[in-house]
């Protein structure tokens, strides 16, 4: 694309239309709501058809391509995290029916991107690639805990009254002390507060930035669960995160110093 960085930005744009909620669009209906006059829109939607990230449905429908699938391809094959990050979920389910899931976060949203299922009635409603909601459960409290003060507060500002509705505090100070406290104790643990019957219990993976990339959670029935069990399984992921970082850690400074030679 010879697109400069706005052109660019709107090119993303039309990307970021399709949702789970919302899988086809028309031109007409882009244009409504981007705002793009319709030669511009066209010649963004030529480049994106030719380069195959969108394809045709019908006479007007427009819908996802298949270069998302061969990037997809790509990724699991070149992605440390799911490089690293396989073993382990296999570990972590064979220790108790569950689903054991990697979600990476990144810009405003955590996404599942490998999960590992032990139950024959598995009840995480998060399949690879499906976005899950930033201020509830054990996923997101594992990441906002664990953020740098200025980028927590400004999550907690974005999601104040989710977090409220929680019990968490009133006030955003009250919520980012409760946060602090939880990251002293190990892995995140939250019940029901994604899918009912469930209790998550999730940990963070950090790289050599020790910030929080992604997070390691397994979702379990309640009923599977007493106190002894959960301790156990949440010693486990905790350890599981931690030899999950160090992996990420080591591999991500061996990247530096081979830039530099």
């Amino acid at each position: 694309m010879s697109a400069g960085a706005g052109s660019a930005e709107r090119i993303l744009g039309i990307l970021d239309l399709f949702s789970e909620n919302r899988l086809e669009w028309t031109p007409d209906e882009m244009m409504a709501e981007l705002g793009y006059t319709r030669p511009t829109l066209y010649r963004y939607i030529k480049t994106l058809k030719d380069a195959g990230f969108l394809t045709q449905n019908g006479p007007h429908g427009l819908t996802l391509g298949p270069r998302v699938v061969e990037l997809d391809f790509l990724m699991r094959k070149s992605d440390a995290l799911l490089l690293e990050g396989g073993t382990v979920l296999k570990k972590l389910a064979a220790r108790h029916p569950s689903t054991a899931l990697l979600v990476r976060w990144y810009g405003n949203k955590l996404l599942c991107v490998a999960s590992e299922v032990s139950t024959p009635e598995p009840k995480s409603s998060y399949p690879r690639g499906r976005p899950m909601p930033l201020a509830r459960g054990a996923i997101s409290r594992a990441i906002l805990a664990h953020l740098p003060r200025r980028q927590m507060l400004a999550k907690i500002h974005e999601n104040l009254a989710d977090l409220r509705e929680l019990g968490l505090g009133d006030t955003v100070d009250e919520i980012a002390e409760a946060l602090r406290q939880m990251r002293k104790g190990g892995a995140l643990v939250a019940r029901g507060e994604v899918t009912d019957g469930v209790v998550g219990i999730a940990a963070p993976v950090f790289d050599a930035s020790r910030a929080p990339v992604a997070v390691l959670c397994m979702t379990v029935d309640r009923d599977t669960l007493d106190d002894r069990k959960l301790q156990e399984l949440s010693d486990v992921i905790w350890a599981a995160g931690t030899q999950l970082s160090d992996a990420l850690t080591h591999m991500r400074v061996e990247d530096v110093v081979l830039g530099e030679l």
